[in-house]
């Protein structure tokens, strides 16, 4: 049977290995962290949003970036202290402007085909994750805003996505525990949310049942790419024991989130991912109160740059901002409390007693495009960079690298073993 590694058990990393696993491979999963989901994929903004499939390369983006760069609870805050990494990154980033409607309108279509693949694989393993059906709803304070999101939709539309303009009056139908001086708003009923950590945790177990095996607690120092096309991967516990291991497999994908840089450059490959840190809150619902103020559908707030999800019956998660900061993971409490104020403005009846904060960090390509596909040498596959819609694409990503991996190793598996390459490829620029 193929060996696979995967590196990295965030949700990029799980689906990929569970993927692998339904095709035939022996998969072995790699990551630092105790368990999975641990790092970005711990309690992010919970919406899967094919709604917010724009990619953020457009000149109003850039002016933003400058205006904020001092203002520190701004949604978007770069440090301005230089880097050739940062550097390079932006300079990357100004100049993808130029596929900013082709890219979007990709994007839109890799998330609306990753809805089935991430509920069929739930509904297979039979496993709850918080999930609600309710749409998405983006809300607007000005016209300006609200125009642009007009102009959004048509992409969006020629990506297959249908989002429908709501008046303020809709917006309070839609969502009637809300408060706010909204002019308008979008809503798109076939996005959902649910919660990224239960799901990732349990998929990760349905890997462990189908034969996975699992090296949580394990620091990969080294990949390396040998001249027999199998990869050597280097690693050191961190159950006490600190001991030095080093395994090969036939193959490896790295779904290494911030850490994928560095693995690419051992395997002579150029993957630029800067990271990009986000915040959210979860308020817990302890009270009936809280719980009857708190929001069903998901909102999306355009000016503020926050989005809200209900998981479960009492919790509430606040997430928003981007920061350009390099790879610090701090909570600040400056980017916090702009979080917990918004809660408090536009859903008054819900308690903030009970807030826990969080900090994570979206590894973030300078077109917004994941890298997915083989790297320069055989044996060598990526499946990572989704920035802010790692929840939103990885599913079908998934699917994808495990479709390029099979049809790799077809040819080069020995005889009586079959690698089937039942593959729906999409034809998807930049990825």
């Amino acid at each position: 049977m193929t060996s696979i590694a995967v590196i990295g058990a965030g949700i990029t990393g799980i689906t990929t290995a569970y993927k692998l696993l339904m095709r035939g491979f022996e998969v072995t999963i790699f990551d630092r962290q105790a368990y999975a989901a641990m790092e970005t994929s711990f309690a992010n903004g919970g919406q899967l949003s094919a709604s917010n499939a724009e990619v953020w390369n457009r000149p109003s983006t850039f002016l933003k970036g400058l205006k904020w760069m001092l203002t520190k609870d701004a949604p978007l805050l770069v440090n301005p202290t230089p880097s050739w990494h940062k550097l390079s990154w932006m300079a990357e980033f100004v100049l993808a402007a130029r596929s900013y409607e082709e890219n979007t309108i990709a994007t839109t279509r890799l998330a609306i085909a990753a809805r089935r693949h991430l509920l069929d694989m739930a509904e297979r393993e039979g496993f709850d994750f918080d999930v609600e059906k309710r749409g998405i709803l983006h809300v607007y304070e000005e016209q300006g805003e609200f125009d642009h999101a007009a102009e959004v939709n048509r992409l969006l539309e020629k990506g297959g996505l249908k989002r429908v303009a709501v008046s303020a009056e809709e917006v309070a139908a839609i969502e009637p525990t809300i408060r706010g001086k909204f002019i308008g708003g979008f809503f798109t009923e076939s996005d959902f949310t649910g919660d990224i950590h239960k799901y990732t945790r349990r998929l990760a177990d349905a890997c462990r049942r189908r034969g996975a095996h699992t090296h949580f607690g394990a620091d990969v120092s080294r990949l390396a790419s040998n001249s027999d096309g199998s990869v050597a991967v280097s690693w050191r516990s961190k159950d006490g024991t600190d001991a030095s291991r080093q395994e090969r497999f036939d193959g490896v994908v790295v779904c290494a989130g911030v850490a994928s840089r560095e693995f690419a450059h051992q395997l002579g490959d150029r993957v630029n991912v800067y990271p990009v840190k986000g915040y959210s809150i979860t308020v817990n619902l302890d009270d009936e109160e809280s719980r009857a103020a708190a929001p069903m559908v998901s909102i999306l707030d355009d000016h503020a740059k926050v989005v809200t999800s209900r998981l479960g019956a009492d919790r509430l998660r606040i997430a928003g901002t981007a920061e350009f900061t390099g790879e610090n993971r701090d909570i600040k409490a400056a980017r916090i409390r702009p979080l917990v104020e918004w809660c408090r403005t536009h859903f008054p009846g819900v308690s903030t007693a009970s807030v826990v904060p969080w900090a994570g960090l979206r590894p973030m390509m300078p077109n917004m495009m994941p890298r997915v596909g083989q790297g320069r040498r055989p044996g060598v596959f990526y499946n990572t960079g989704h920035g802010h819609l790692g929840w939103t694409l990885s599913a079908v990503t998934a699917d994808m690298i495990a479709g390029e991996v099979a049809g790799a190793y077809s040819r080069r598996v020995r005889p009586g073993v079959s690698v089937q390459d039942s593959h729906e490829g999409l034809a998807t620029q930049g990825v």
